[in-house]
């Protein structure tokens, strides 16, 4: 997501949009001799789901659409009999960030609303006198579970607060949140609804520190993220430093203390287990590294991971865990990127440095001693000899540093990205976002929302590593890397997984604009403009994707058939808000959903330059119909036939 005051001043949209795909009911399906993928009862003939193609829809043209969330889009089915159903997609929302649904301490409190250590929401009080709950207007990230005796729910995150009461920046400085919800559906219809929302307790974790976008584990938990993990060079020597500021708020806010104050709790990713009696444990796994997490995506051996990092000088890392389905001990890898073309977007193979190897018990106790930047890394303000120039995103300018004798393990697992670049491991990247998995052709799909600053050729003479010198694309790059099994890592030992990815080329490209449109977009409309969530569906062989997007007035929510490269766009979200929160799933009861976020509604439009309709009454409208910064929206899109023979 983008960065609030770093890569414009966005703080991120949480666009709530879940795309329902309801069932046709058994009786309808059984008349209509249709739309099971594994067939039907004995006696009947088996029809299967050929392929399934999403019919594009305009990008919105006046003032009601800019300000809405809707799909006029729709999706032809065919089946192996020959015939083709078309099936309309249409919008429906679950509930508002700010809506009173979620259940805390026996009363009712806005479901974005963070909670403190003691489970108490937290207050605002940049309004003197007037004391209100902080809520936060970006939700991200939704995991749709399946059932779990018979119970459906979902696990969604709350970014951060891009505003205070007072209407000053929030970013960073308000602890964040995650919900659970219990959801009904309907049995023939598949629709859902909110049936309860609780806020999940990060009190044994020390806390939540901006949970960005997440995914479904395959054994059923929620593994979320916590990005732009804060600086702890700055915030042990640079008192005035927002990595101090930002930290020392969150302390007083969520603790009550300031003096507790630590950078090196957050960073990390968050497993989220929900019990078969609805209960929720929540571990975070040290192990698994320390930098901005996008989020984490497992592959079907349930021990290798990779993660987008988010922010400007950036890595690519993986992770292979020791056991399946345990993310308590593992080992951790960096990318060389060795670059072979700039066709489409670009392309280069992959190199893997070892970082080390750890538990999550062996950081944690470091961690609880009290370690300090200065314990693992000396550093120096110019070239000095034993020391090696790197340049990586938390820091944000080149630092000379030297490992000290023995700090390798709590480099690799604490400073995993200074520590890779240290290594020679590529920390060019520029707002990696999305992942996700394509099981059948063994693809991973990567986000770079914006391809520019480190991903260009250096020429400014530094003298750093330059690995990747990639054509300038502001509106981004979908990639896609290669999985191969045999592969070795930077010193010729093999490395535990058939899934590690050899090599990534550009797949879906975005196209800026030398000037804005009559709607203020700086990049096509018709195309995919700074990718961010993804997700794939292995029935449908389609790639979701949604936008992050500056360049975009509206963002939207884009399909990406893998097989016949056709791309539509499918959502539209309101003027200024973020899509996020984007997870397709194939089956949940017979019934299909992709459910997708959206937050910030109205950010930034001000600044834009849009003649086709009347900005003032467009900003005026979005303050009326939402609230400009104020909530986010969760629903879903209802369309599709089940893929599943129930």
């Amino acid at each position: 997501m983008n960065k609030k005051k770093l890569i414009k001043k966005s703080a991120g949209f949480a666009l709530t949009v879940a795309l329902t795909i309801p069932a046709l009911t058994p009786a309808a399906a059984a008349g209509h001799n249709e739309g099971h993928k594994y067939g039907h009862n004995a006696g009947h003939s088996k029809v299967t789901i050929d392929s399934v193609k999403f019919n594009g829809m305009p990008a919105p043209a006046d003032i009601d659409q800019m300000v809405d969330t809707y799909s006029t889009a729709s999706v032809d089915v065919k089946y192996s009999d020959g015939k083709v159903k078309n099936f309309p997609l249409t919008y429906k929302k679950l509930f508002k960030s700010e809506d009173k649904v979620a259940m805390n301490k026996g009363e009712l409190i806005a479901a974005g609303t963070p909670i403190d250590y003691n489970g108490n929401p937290i207050m605002d009080h940049s309004v003197p006198g007037n004391p209100v709950p902080f809520v936060s207007d970006a939700p991200d990230s939704n995991s749709l579970l399946n059932p779990i005796k018979g119970k459906l729910y979902m696990v969604t995150h709350y970014e951060y607060q891009t505003v205070d009461a007072a209407g000053e920046s929030a970013y960073g400085v308000v602890p964040a949140s995650m919900s659970l919800t219990t959801l009904d559906q309907d049995k023939k219809t598949g629709d859902l609804t909110a049936k309860e929302v609780k806020k999940i307790d990060f009190s044994s974790v020390n806390g939540l520190w901006i949970p960005c976008n997440g995914s479904l584990s395959p054994w059923n938990t929620h593994l979320g993220s916590e990005e732009y993990e804060p600086d702890a060079r700055n915030f042990e020597l640079d008192a005035n430093s927002s990595a101090r500021t930002q930290v020392e708020s969150f302390a007083q806010l969520y603790f009550g203390d300031k003096s507790k104050a630590n950078p090196y709790f957050y960073g990390y990713v968050p497993e989220i287990q929900v019990k078969n009696n609805g209960k929720v444990k929540v571990e975070k796994h040290y192990s698994l590294g320390r930098f901005s997490h996008e989020l984490m995506k497992m592959m079907p051996d349930n021990r290798t991971a990779y993660f987008g990092d988010d922010g400007s000088n950036t890595g690519l890392f993986m992770y292979v865990a020791d056991k399946a389905k345990k993310l308590s001990a593992g080992t951790l890898y960096a990318a060389k990127f060795n670059q072979t073309g700039t066709e489409n977007g670009g392309s280069g193979d992959l190199e893997w440095i070892k970082l080390g190897h750890a538990k999550d018990q062996e950081i944690k106790k470091l961690i609880d001693k009290g370690i300090q930047f200065s314990d693992i890394f000396e550093t120096s303000d110019v070239p000095k000899e034993g020391f090696k120039a790197i340049k990586q995103y938390s820091y944000g300018d080149t630092e000379y540093l030297k490992l000290k004798p023995g700090m390798e393990k709590a480099a690799a697992f604490m400073e995993s990205r200074r520590y890779a670049a240290y290594l020679g491991a590529t920390t060019e990247f520029n707002k990696m976002e999305g992942v996700t998995y394509n099981a059948k052709d063994q693809k991973v799909y990567m986000a770079i929302s914006d391809q520019s600053k480190g991903m260009e050729k250096d020429t400014s003479g530094s003298g750093l590593q330059d690995d990747i010198q990639l054509p300038k694309i502001k509106s981004g790059v979908t990639y896609q890397l290669d999985l191969n099994a045999g592969q070795k890592d930077e010193n010729g030992k093999g490395i535990q997984s058939k899934y590690v990815a050899s090599s990534m080329s550009g797949l879906i490209v975005g196209e800026d604009l030398p000037t804005a449109d009559a709607y203020g977009n700086t990049a096509n409309v018709d195309k995919v403009a700074n990718p961010d969530n993804l997700s794939y569906s292995e029935e449908m062989r389609t790639l979701f994707i949604g936008e992050d997007s500056g360049k975009h007035t509206n963002n939207y929510v884009w399909a990406y058939n893998v097989d016949t490269k056709e791309l539509s766009r499918i959502l539209s979200n309101p003027a200024g808000a973020e899509s996020t929160g984007l997870f397709a799933a194939d089956d949940r009861n017979g019934f299909s959903y992709i459910m997708s976020n959206f937050q910030h509604p109205g950010d930034e439009v001000d600044g834009k330059d849009i003649t086709a309709v009347n900005k003032e009454e467009l900003l005026k409208e979005m303050d009326k119909e939402i609230g400009i910064n104020k909530t986010g929206g969760i629903g879903y899109i209802s369309g599709l036939p089940s893929f599943t023979n129930k």
